[in-house]
């Protein structure tokens, strides 16, 4: 049978699939880790030689972790300080990008948010299926409905998502260079350059998580986003903050900087059209705590 052999050899080549699926369920890369981490646990003891399918053993026993952690998460999210951002990915690690589907190479900000909106049942279905390409027959399985009923949850889904899916990616030279254009001119407080940057109702999202200072509610429109960047500036020390990583963040353009109190800050930016129209801005000590960073030679503003 096919799960007769080394329980590694299996588990090895769908780790990233695994972590891809807990991440996009979660919001958190270590939540995502330690359930692969489980999964594999399960994976060793249970009876192999009776698994026809390895893969959808572990998709399926990985969403059942993801709804099981949901459970407590649900309270944990009701009390969260401020906005909820997901754990930001950085094109210079190993992210949780692996899946079935080009869809699921998606980590953009705004589609996880999304996902994050959806209802366990609705989120686990959706990614399963449409992203994991899992039959709604093995899905039934693990929700306890029928198949008819978890199709319905899809269809749910998908328009609940509505214009939330994946857009067209912009190229890594013009993620390169709106990052860092909009790194040195809210840094230096140029008014006339971050103007032109920004869309004009674009938003502005930070996450502190009570950790940090950060705002408590999304920044709406391009002339309160300057404001608070204008100020920002003033009041930033003479030597501005190291950059660590200048490049994708969650698939967006962005950068992590070393801020004054020591902790790093990520800025994922998302664009449309040239301009950008949501800056997300991670402060939370606890969701940056994976970042192992030095700061990027020749990367300055």
């Amino acid at each position: 049978m096919p799960g007769e052999a080394d329980p590694v050899a299996h588990y090895l080549p769908l780790r990233g699939e695994l972590i891809g699926l807990a991440y996009r369920m979660t919001g958190s890369v270590a939540t995502a880790e330690d359930i692969a981490q489980e999964v594999f646990l399960r994976w060793h003891g249970t009876d192999r030689a009776s698994v026809a399918v390895p893969r959808a053993w572990m998709l399926k026993a990985a969403a059942r972790l993801c709804l099981d952690h949901l459970k407590s998460a649900r309270v944990r999210r009701e009390h969260y300080v401020g906005p909820w951002l997901p754990e930001p990915v950085l094109d210079s690690e190993d992210p949780p990008q692996q899946a079935a589907h080009e869809k699921a190479q998606d980590l953009s900000v705004a589609f996880l948010l999304a996902l994050q909106r959806l209802g366990p049942a609705e989120r686990a279905v959706f990614i399963l299926h449409d992203l994991f390409e899992t039959p709604f027959a093995e899905i039934a399985g693990l929700l306890g409905r029928s198949e008819e009923a978890c199709r319905k949850l899809a269809s749910r889904a998908r328009a609940r998502l509505g214009d939330a899916t994946p857009r067209r990616a912009v190229s890594d030279a013009e993620a390169r260079r709106i990052a860092r254009a909009f790194l040195a001119a809210s840094r230096r407080g140029e008014e006339a350059a971050l103007r032109d940057l920004l869309a004009r109702d674009v938003v502005l999202q930070s996450d502190g998580g009570g950790l940090r200072h950060a705002a408590l509610k999304p920044i709406l429109g391009a002339d309160r986003v300057v404001r608070l960047f204008l100020g920002l500036a003033r009041k930033r020390p003479a030597a501005p903050p190291p950059l660590l990583h200048l490049g994708r963040i969650n698939g967006l353009p962005g950068y992590v900087t070393l801020e004054p109190d020591g902790i790093p800050q990520s800025t994922a930016l998302e664009v449309v059209e040239g301009r950008i129209v949501a800056i997300y801005v991670m402060r939370n000590p606890e969701k940056l705590a994976r970042l192992s960073l030095r700061p990027a030679a020749g990367h300055g503003p």
